[in-house]
């Protein structure tokens, strides 16, 4: 006969695995779509940059200069608007998603 043994942990509470950031997600979410158009490729304005297939270290670091006020010249100011809103490892993501798409 098996015994059913049963733990009561009381109110300990285990940390959950998190998934990582899904960068087509974010994409949509975070508001770039409205600006870069759905896949990177069609942006709102001639002067918007075509984002799909860049590379993903030059994206961070565009990113994040723009975030920090590094980077302040041209279309910037646009994008400082919605930076706040990404933080630095949504960031790494949404440039490797943006590196995918083609």
């Amino acid at each position: 006969m098996k015994r059913l043994v049963i733990l009561a942990l009381g109110s300990l509470v285990l940390p959950a695995a998190v998934a990582a950031p899904d960068g087509a997600a974010l994409y949509t979410e975070k508001t770039c779509a409205a600006c870069h158009g759905p896949k990177g490729d069609k942006p709102l304005l001639p002067v918007y940059p075509k984002i799909a297939g860049q590379n993903a270290a030059y994206a961070e670091q565009q990113m994040k200069d723009i975030k920090s006020g590094a980077r302040n010249n041209g279309q910037t100011a646009a994008m400082k608007g919605v930076m706040h809103l990404v933080n630095d490892e949504e960031i790494k993501v949404l440039a490797a998603y943006l590196e995918s798409l083609k």
